[in-house]
């Protein structure tokens, strides 16, 4: 028997048979003795339906009409500038030709405030080199210049040509006391009293359309450029003709 006056042992009771009795806790302040459970992978953590493929109908339709709207306008340009290369092979568009047959300056004088004075008479000849395609010009302005400063404008009435015809313009030019650039002035003078001659220069723009029966173009700008125009002044006159034959312009759109 045990004694009756040994003081009762504290603790943990007696494990029951077949078990084995827990280890103690760890004592305070010492690391925990077993290992954590790792927290669950938040990379692998997606739901179940991240995945998920919803078929949406309507997108697909507008998809496919979108392409077939694509390929369609395509196949417009495609045809179109086929056609419009097959028309320009066939009808071989050129730009009109003009020349400077004659210039006529009559009473040109200049003030001592660089005013100047005179009337001129330019006539060009324009030609039409298509063997297939009519001409038609309108809104025709003419300017004559000396060296790059403006002299005059006139305008010269519309008119049209035939496949393969010449056509004579008359461009009528006046200024009465215009003001230029003193510079202009003493060149025309320095010109006049050197060797009788003066440089003149002309520009035209007109609006041009070409047609060929059914076929016809959107008007587009002419421009006309004949350049050293001399006219002689003999005798430091104040009347002088164009010396040297005529003169081709050049042509551009």
């Amino acid at each position: 028997m045990g004694d009756p006056n040994r003081p009762p042992v504290t603790g943990y009771p007696a494990a029951p048979n077949g078990y084995s009795a827990q280890p103690p806790p760890p004592p305070s302040g010492t690391a925990y003795p077993y290992v954590a459970a790792h927290p669950p992978n938040a990379y692998y953590s997606y739901p179940n339906n991240a995945y998920n493929y919803h078929y949406d109908a309507d997108s697909v339709r507008r998809a496919a009409w979108l392409r077939r709207i694509f390929a369609f306008v395509i196949g417009l340009v495609v045809i179109f500038g086929t056609i419009t290369f097959i028309v320009w092979l066939v009808l071989r568009p050129q730009l009109p030709e003009f020349r400077v047959d004659s210039v006529a300056v009559s009473n040109l004088s200049l003030g001592n405030n660089s005013l100047v004075s005179f009337t001129s008479e330019v006539r060009l000849t324009a030609r039409n080199p298509n063997k297939k395609m009519d001409l038609f010009y309108d809104d025709i302005q003419s300017m004559l210049y000396y060296e790059s400063s403006d002299l005059a404008q006139t305008s010269v009435p519309p008119f049209s040509q035939h496949t393969q015809s010449e056509t004579s313009l008359a461009a009528n030019f006046a200024a009465a006391g215009s003001f230029v650039e003193k510079s202009v002035a003493d060149g025309i003078t320095g010109d006049q009293k050197k060797n009788g001659n003066v440089n003149f220069n002309l520009r035209m723009i007109s609006k041009v359309k070409f047609e060929a029966k059914a076929w016809r173009t959107r008007r587009r700008y002419l421009r006309v450029f004949c350049a050293d125009l001399i006219v002689g002044f003999p005798g430091g006159r104040s009347s002088g003709t164009l010396t040297g034959g005529p003169k081709q312009c050049r042509v551009g759109i």
